[in-house]
């Protein structure tokens, strides 16, 4: 007997997935989509063939010309179009979908994150549970787009990586959860992109600020930053950072920080 049509919860879950895993890994034998079959009672291969259904939703797909059944393109649109318009609503929704899935709550699945906030009440710990779990969901989208490897240097220690925001947080709120919007970055050249230490061009070169060009003749300017000048970044698989994006740290943040 033929399975019901995919509720609402269920390709919100497929498409938390989609963003997270690079495309690649979109096959049946990928760990995570076998987890997500278990945990929709799903097969494998349904599952499979949505995330192909989400590829052919998604702007940078679309212009390689990935396709889709045209069933299933016509129901997972809406919860593009839905991200499209609310990224922070529809991914806290979806990490707390599969939280009740995994059968357990949303704080105690992201304890690591959220045990300061247990003196916190009301919308005050609402507002910074949302802002945490995003973050870190942010995190996983961005680091699975550049395969799990910092953009510079190809390291590939995931507790050296950093979504590094290209616009920052706090400055616009509409594209702080857009791919377009992260670089993966170990932590040192993190750090240094974030405090306008080094940048990127419109050509994704990288720039070397002022301030670090006065230090070439130390040592750690030779290992650390004067070979990676004009390197061009590697490239990610799915969301080039955003030129708009780009410009904005040129214009606001390379070359402005004490």
């Amino acid at each position: 007997m033929a399975k019901n049509l995919w509720t609402r919860e269920e390709l919100i879950l497929v498409f938390n997935l989609y963003l997270k895993l690079p495309f690649g890994r979109m096959h049946t034998r990928t760990p995570e989509i076998i987890e997500m079959a278990n945990l929709t009672g799903r097969t494998v291969n349904s599952i499979a063939i949505r995330l192909v259904n989400f590829a052919a939703c998604d702007p940078y797909h679309k212009d390689r010309g990935v396709k889709g059944m045209v069933g299933g393109i016509k129901q997972c649109q809406p919860i593009w179009d839905e991200f499209s318009e609310n990224k922070e609503l529809l991914i806290f929704e979806s990490e707390n979908i599969l939280a009740e899935k995994e059968n357990q709550t949303i704080e105690n699945k992201f304890n690591e994150l959220l045990f300061d906030l247990k003196e916190l009440k009301g919308e005050s710990k609402i507002r910074e549970v949302k802002t945490r779990i995003n973050q870190n969901v942010f995190r996983q989208i961005v680091v699975a787009n550049y395969s799990s490897k910092c953009a510079i240097t190809g390291i590939d220690l995931p507790e050296l990586l950093f979504a590094s925001h290209i616009v920052p947080w706090a400055k616009n709120e509409k594209e702080r959860l857009n791919p377009e919007n992260g670089i993966c970055l170990s932590a040192l050249y993190d750090k240094a992109f974030d405090k306008g230490l080094i940048a990127i061009n419109e050509n994704y070169k990288i720039l070397l600020s002022d301030k670090l060009k006065k230090k070439k003749e130390t040592d750690f300017y030779g290992k650390y930053f004067g070979p990676i000048e004009a390197q061009t970044l590697i490239s990610p698989q799915r969301y080039f950072p955003k030129k708009e994006f780009i410009q904005y740290h040129l214009d606001e943040i390379f070359n402005k920080i004490n």
